[in-house]
């Protein structure tokens, strides 16, 4: 069953026929468990249609070892869709949105009758970013996540991600207790720059050269090109081997004797801001360190699948729980 075809089915009127298709389309992207023992006798168990599962089916085990009675264990056992009575066409219509950025707002879900409270939608937006979390560490791990190099030129900049305030209410910035910066690295490819490059976001407790510089060296391959403002922690940059380009942003916004410019990532930081912004992620650091690390996900992972965001938050569940 192709994506195409998956959508159908989770946008329909449900039905057995259609729930069994879609659990067995789930079993073979590995979201499901396609065989478990059971927990008593250890043999294989069987998948049986069941009236008093939520789900319409559930793994049974009918041997004589339970002393006659049947063992029942959830289809949802040991996935992402364990503890959650969320339908599983519900649950895939969440994750598409989710992987689409579409309407992800909850008064917008619930009205769509994805799931009926915000507490359920919050758990299952959690789950959801855990794996994009998991995935995006596994990345590091594997690669190191490096930038610039001969057809890359790469662009570092430090932000807040404040409270916003509506209207001249709410919190006074003066009470808003963060201090941590996010600092960002952005490649932007030479034959490319009209088009936001690969992110590397990190929360910092200051922006001292102690802090800023071990990142840098870790992320940016050594001889790349860089270009920041004139902040003093980045004036080491050249005696570590980059070719770093400043603009003075208090004069110009593009230096007029080398073109330099912060305009890539100025760009980009109104576009991560707007997307947590829209979906409250900046309440906690916890909260906005994971969005951040969503925004890697969509950026470095997402968008080179050949399925799309979808088919790789499908691969990211897969690997994760199995």
């Amino acid at each position: 069953m192709k994506f195409t075809q998956l959508k159908k089915i989770i946008n329909e009127p449900s039905s057995i026929k259609k729930t069994l298709k879609l659990i067995k389309w789930l079993q073979r992207r590995k979201l499901l468990k396609t065989k478990i023992k059971c927990r008593i006798c250890h043999r294989k168990m069987k998948m049986k249609k069941r009236t008093n599962s939520g789900d319409q089916y559930a793994w049974i085990c009918r041997q004589i070892a339970h002393g006659g009675r049947a063992r029942q264990i959830s289809l949802r056992h040991k996935s992402i869709f364990s503890g959650s009575k969320v339908s599983f066409s519900k649950w895939m219509q969440f994750m598409y949105r989710f992987s689409q950025g579409l309407r992800l707002r909850q008064i917008d879900m619930m009205d769509d009758c994805i799931a009926g409270s915000s507490a359920t939608l919050s758990k299952m937006a959690k789950k959801t970013r855990e794996v994009c979390v998991t995935a995006v560490e596994r990345m590091r791990r594997r690669t190191g996540q490096q930038l610039g190099g001969r057809r890359e030129f790469v662009v570092i900049d430090e932000s807040h991600f404040r409270h916003k305030r509506k209207y001249g209410r709410g919190r006074m910035a003066g009470g808003w207790k963060r201090k941590k910066w996010v600092f960002g690295m952005l490649g932007v490819r030479h034959q490319q720059q009209q088009r936001s490059g690969k992110p590397i976001l990190r929360l910092l407790e200051r922006r001292s050269r102690r802090h800023l510089v071990p990142l840098i060296a870790h992320h940016v391959r050594p001889g790349s090109s860089i270009i920041s403002d004139e902040w003093r922690a980045y004036c080491i940059l050249p005696t570590l081997g980059y070719n770093h380009h400043t603009v003075n942003h208090s004069r110009w916004y593009v230096d007029p004797h080398t073109g330099a410019h912060t305009q890539h990532i100025e760009r980009a930081w109104r576009s991560y801001k707007e997307q947590i912004w829209r979906l409250r992620g900046n309440r906690t650091e916890s909260l906005l360190s994971d969005h951040l690390a969503v925004i890697e996900w969509n950026e470095w992972l997402a968008k080179k699948h050949s399925d799309g965001a979808f088919g790789r938050q499908i691969h990211d569940i897969s690997r994760k729980y199995k």
